[in-house]
This record gives C-alpha cells, sequence and structure tokens, in this order.
C-alpha cells in the first residue's frame, strides 16, 4: 500500500498553513496527500437539543476538507488529493492515521511578537504516541518562509532552500533519525546543518569550576564524536553538504537559534514502551514551543 503524506485539519490558520506544507513536501516525495478533520462526538444530551445553527456548523464542518482540496488541487496540478472526516478523540485519531503515513502534519500556533510554535495538548499527545515521524508547521508559513532571499532582499520561492537543521545526541545516535534529516536535505537541493549541544559531565557540573584546558579537551572529544558518527552517511551522501557544530549549552536553545536560517528543523523522540509510557523530551519539547521553522519529530528506539 502506498503510504500518503497525511495531515489534520480543523479549518484554523495553524491547519491551512500545515496543509499548504503537506501539499509541497508531497510532491517533493512524490507521494498522494490526505487530508483528515476529526469531529469529536457530541454527548448524547447536547445531540438531542435542537441547537440553533448546529446544521450550518455541521455544514461547514464538511466544507472544510473539500474546499481544501480544491484550493490545493489548483495550486497543485497533478498531485493525487483525498480528504475524508473521521469521529473519534483527536489525539488518539490523527495516531491511528499516521500509522498508514509517510509522516504527518499538523498545525501549531504562533507565539505573537515572540515567534515560534504553541503546540497545544493534542499535537503534544499526537507526537508523544504516534509512531511515524509528525511535522508542526506554525501558522502563517508560507513556502518562501523555507527560502533563502532573493538578491533584491525579498522573500522567494524560486531561491534555494535554507539548510535543513539536524539535532543529533551521540551518545544514542540513530539511524531513522539521521536518515531522515539528509534525505529531507537531498529533496530540497540543500545542505545539512547538524548541531549537538553539549555540557560538561555532572561531576564537574557540581564540582570545582571547569578550567580552559579541561574544557577544549571535552570540546574536542564531543567534536572528534560527532565527526565519528556522521562519517558513513557523508559517504552514502556524497554530494550533501554538512556542517557540523558543537556548541556549548543546551541543544534545545541552540536548535531555536538554527531555525531562523532553516528550512525544516529535525528532532528525536525515543520511544519508550516500559511503565514510564510516551516521553517527548527537554530538547525536542523546546523545539516545538519556540522554532521559527516547521519541525520534525522522528521517533526511533
Amino acid at each position: 500500500m502506498t503510504r500518503t503524506v497525511t495531515v489534520g485539519l480543523d479549518g484554523s490558520a495553524e491547519s491551512r498553513a500545515a496543509a499548504g506544507w503537506a501539499a509541497r513536501e508531497a510532491q517533493l516525495l512524490g507521494l498522494p496527500l490526505k487530508l483528515v478533520q476529526v469531529r469529536e462526538p457530541v454527548p448524547a444530551p447536547m445531540a438531542q437539543a435542537p441547537l440553533l445553527g448546529a446544521e450550518t456548523q455541521q455544514h461547514r464542518s464538511e466544507r472544510i476538507p473539500r474546499e481544501t482540496a480544491d484550493g490545493i488541487r489548483l495550486r497543485h496540478p497533478g498531485l493525487d488529493v483525498t480528504g475524508e472526516q473521521l469521529s473519534g478523540r483527536p489525539a488518539d485519531v490523527l495516531v491511528s492515521a499516521a500509522k498508514d503515513a509517510e509522516l504527518l502534519v499538523l498545525g501549531s500556533r504562533g507565539l505573537g511578537g515572540i515567534g515560534g510554535f504553541m503546540v497545544g495538548s493534542v499535537g503534544l499527545s499526537v507526537v508523544a504516541h504516534a509512531d511515524r515521524p509528525v511535522v508542526f508547521v506554525r501558522a502563517g508559513e508560507q513556502a518562501a518562509d523555507e527560502h533563502a532571499m532573493d538578491p533584491a532582499g525579498i522573500p522567494s520561492a524560486a531561491t534555494p532552500f535554507r539548510p535543513v537543521v539536524l539535532g543529533l545526541d551521540i551518545e544514542s545516535p540513530d539511524d531513522d533519525l539521521i536518515g531522515f534529516a539528509f534525505t529531507a536535505a537531498v529533496r530540497r537541493g540543500t545542505s545539512l546543518r547538524v548541531v549537538h549541544g553539549w555540557n560538561p559531565p555532572d561531576y564537574y557540573a557540581y564540582g570545582l569550576p571547569v578550567d580552559l584546558e579541561v574544557q577544549e579537551a571535552l570540546a574536542l572529544r564531543e567534536s572528534t564524536g560527532l565527526t565519528e558518527v556522521l562519517r558513513p552517511w557523508r559517504e552514502k551522501f556524497p554530494e550533501t553538504e554538512v556542517t557540523e557544530e558543537c556548541p556549548y549549552g543546551s541543544s534545545g536553545i541552540h536548535l531555536v537559534g538554527a531555525s531562523r536560517e532553516a528550512s525544516l528543523v529535525v528532532v528525536g523522540r525515543r520511544v519508550r514502551r516500559g511503565p514510564l509510557g510516551a516521553h517527548i523530551g527537554s530538547v525536542t519539547h523546546t523545539v516545538l514551543h519556540h522554532s521559527t521553522a516547521p519541525v520534525a519529530v522522528v521517533p526511533h528506539d
């Protein structure tokens, strides 16, 4: 069965931006686009009451996937677009829909005046439980935002893509995460910027201040480790330009900074199958809430 790029719709500005991004990604991947709208069941007492405007609301709800699909077909001729309405708890339905998808795309509200994301409870639940990559797209995201400025300093989708940024923990690197980032860069014909933030071990952090020589030695160790992790991937993707960064400090903060010049930020989420259940992780959580570029969260063991 052919996988799809699946996007969750609710008629909001953020979900419209997500649909636009998903359509562009589906074209890059050469895959169909599937629009999914989730309707929560109405409690029985409310369903039996003659609510004013209930029929109008239902008709509006039914129009959302149809009108969104029509608009996407106009902007992307030849793209295979389908839409459907599903009923249930939104987070559960979207997690289920993601199982048959190459990736799931969701919208996220931008933080006015600050930039970045504000991911709601549904989005956080989906990303914590989905078995497939989930991409979050902020409200207002346009194709030109992912590209470099033109010679006149004007945003344009006709210029090359900005780099793809990968947040990588070299203590537990995962092939699915790294492979996703490299192939995303290849599809866009752009470079890959790998960021690995680090801090001194706890026995330094809670002891005496780290002197300059020790800090330089630790920095060299981290940089060497990152180079070794990426070596086979550079050989596998020889035409992809890769830059490696090992800044001191929080990975989340450095990735948020890098997102300002990125077309896509890629981070991971470790799948936990024990009694502690799903967990997003502090770095991914920071990036989701504050990145100014779309964020792909890739689950891995």
